[in-house]
């Protein structure tokens, strides 16, 4: 093994968290090396038209995804099954290349609010302590809404969110989001151009005495040069968004905001190809001392020293690292003893499909955030969960999201699922089908966890990192719900055909894409008796190793990550400049 000069900073992993964090910390001149796995890919050469629309290269094989031949996990639903390795990516897709999984995302971008960063005191404030099941082990988060808000102002300024504001300053204002929490300003850019299904979503909605709005995402509404001057074409509403790179530099993305900013810094240098196998420590000292990784191209293993360590890989990419490193307690569901895998947390969700004779969506025409939502089942506490005997939420949208030409085959509950008959289905089908779903909260359990496979290795020969995971009593009761809200919309739309929603109460199953929304494992908190890291990030065993992503969300909401994950980035950035480069150590106090 090589041993190489020693640096200020290493990032692991170099997607929005560590492509911020290089940005930022770079800029003072400390020299920062980022270590990415994957490969660098950029809009020129792998996104442009027309090999960018290739359904095979991106959906089937998974190009800019995790090589699961690689490196993968072992699956069960509960602590009596075999786990068995996931070959094939399905559920989630962690992605693999400069920039992380924000290449191919659909945009999604929301505010988390002090609903959950004060769950467990909030709960229990208003339905008392015996309202959450004993095995439930949500807790506080550590931060407030109040905190995280300049920062969120922050990450979507740069990731050009469109949207419309519905709480400006703690006043209502029309079309957006009467429950958000307030915000200083507007969004940077307007929504998105709505599409006939969201209009009529909408309506539908709205006549049901809701409160439709905009979907925030990171899909430039129009032409837009963010703060940093990284510059973003508008939305041509070309319908590849999920899982593809965009043609148009109209989707918020490291690979041409934060990253190419750091790179320009003599100070920051990036390494591809580079996967991380370990973090180094000094036990006596309290301290890492860097990391070793492997060349994926020759072999070669390397050992870069460095004063300061930050994980920024894909959430359970980090926990799998802390867990081969033996930092902190790997976590026991049994004793309930150690942190590091705990509170593993997914989402939960129910979806419809609607058929009407004589309409033309023209699905094809959409961007990653062409839909209409609602709220008022998430962000809402006038939703009275007593009666309904749940934690958690979900919100309501209707549109569509990347209805691929190949991929997206709608046809009623009962058509033959091949031959002449379905062929007839779709092609009478495609144009006249619309989506209504749910996206819901997924609460920790003591018995959903990440731990170590005793039997299955990686290339490198290291343990794979097992999950286990089911949904339970708490997520049905939430899809229940949400099947019926949705059910109640698309039938007050008079469609000609209904697929019906039908809540997720089966098995979990790793097998059918859902979400990439992994959460927890090395989650933050306010003691480290019940989390791996403080409201800085910071380790609670070792001062100058931070782990930044959604791994250190201690549940799961019913909103996409991307939001919080971007503002503790931003906030972890501020606090290393300003207090911990200044006066190295504990940031807070165990």
């Amino acid at each position: 093994m090589k041993k190489l000069k020693e640096v200020d900073v290493v990032i692991v992993g170099l997607g929005w968290t560590g492509g911020i964090l290089a940005k930022e910390l770079s800029a003072t001149g400390l020299k920062v090396v980022a270590l990415e796995r994957g490969a660098v890919r950029t809009t020129a050469t792998d996104f442009s038209v027309p090999h960018v629309r290739d359904e095979l290269r991106f959906v089937v094989r998974h190009d800019l995804m995790q090589n699961t031949a690689r490196d993968t996990l072992t699956i069960r639903n509960n602590p009596s099954q075999e786990a068995l390795p996931m070959r094939r990516l399905g559920s989630f897709l962690p992605g693999e290349v400069v920039g992380g999984s924000a290449v191919h995302w659909s945009g999604h971008t929301w505010r988390w609010t002090d609903m959950e960063f004060n769950i467990r005191s909030e709960y229990e404030r208003r339905y008392g302590k015996k309202f959450i099941p004993a095995d439930m082990t949500i807790q506080d988060w550590g931060i407030t809404y109040a905190e995280l808000e300049p920062y969120y102002d922050k990450f979507e300024r740069t990731a050009a969110i469109s949207g419309k504001a519905g709480n400006l300053q703690g006043k209502i204002v029309p079309g957006g989001n009467p429950f958000e929490a307030p915000r200083e300003r507007e969004y940077p850019l307007p929504p998105l151009t709505p599409i006939l299904a969201s209009e009529m979503f909408t309506e539908a909605a709205r006549n049901q005495g809701y409160h439709p709005f905009p979907r925030p995402s990171a899909n430039a509404s129009r032409a837009y040069t963010n703060p940093d001057g990284s510059r973003f074409g508008a939305c041509q509403y070309c319908g590849f968004c999920q899982r593809f790179g965009c043609e148009a530099n109209a989707k918020g993305s490291p690979h041409i905001t934060v990253i190419p900013i750091a790179l320009r810094q003599p100070s920051f240098e990036l390494r591809t190809h580079a996967w991380v196998t370990k973090v180094l420590k000094d036990p006596k000292a309290k301290r890492v001392t860097g990391v070793t990784y492997t060349s994926v191209l020759t072999g070669e293993e390397f050992e870069q020293p460095a004063q300061l360590v930050l994980l920024c890989a894909y959430a359970i990419n980090n926990v799998h690292l802390m867990l081969l490193s033996g930092i902190g307690q790997p976590y026991d569901p049994v004793s309930q003893k150690g942190v590091v895998g705990k509170n593993y947390c997914y989402q939960t969700g129910a979806s419809a499909t609607l058929f009407f004779e004589g309409k033309y969506f023209n699905p094809f025409i959409n961007a990653g955030g062409s839909n209409a939502t609602i709220d008022d089942f998430n962000i809402n506490w006038d939703f009275d969960r007593g009666p309904l005997g749940f934690v958690g939420a979900y919100n309501v949208a209707g549109g569509f999201n990347t209805p691929l030409p190949i991929g997206y085959r709608p046809v009623p509950s009962g058509t033959p699922r091949w031959g002449k008959a379905w062929k007839a289905a779709t092609a009478k089908w495609y144009q006249a089908a619309m989506l209504i779903n749910a996206s819901g909260s997924v609460m920790a359990n003591r018995n959903n966890y990440y731990d170590l496979d005793p039997t299955y290795r990686n290339a490198f020969g290291q343990p794979l990192m097992r999950m286990t995971f089911d949904y339970k009593e708490n997520e049905h009761k939430v899809g229940q719900h949400a099947a019926q809200v949705i059910n109640g919309i698309a039938k007050s739309m008079n469609p000609t055909r209904l697929n019906p929603a039908v809540a997720r109460i089966e098995p979990w199953t790793v097998v059918p894409y859902q979400s990439t929304h992994n959460t927890g494992g090395t989650i933050m908190g306010t003691s480290p008796a019940t989390s791996a890291v403080n409201k800085y990030l910071q380790s609670w065993d070792y001062s100058n190793l931070f782990t930044v992503g959604a791994n250190v969300f201690p549940h799961n909401a019913s909103y996409n990550p991307t939001g919080p994950v971007g503002a503790l980035a931003y906030r972890t950035a501020d606090v290393l400049k300003n207090r911990y480069l200044k006066n190295p150590g504990k940031l807070v106090s165990a």
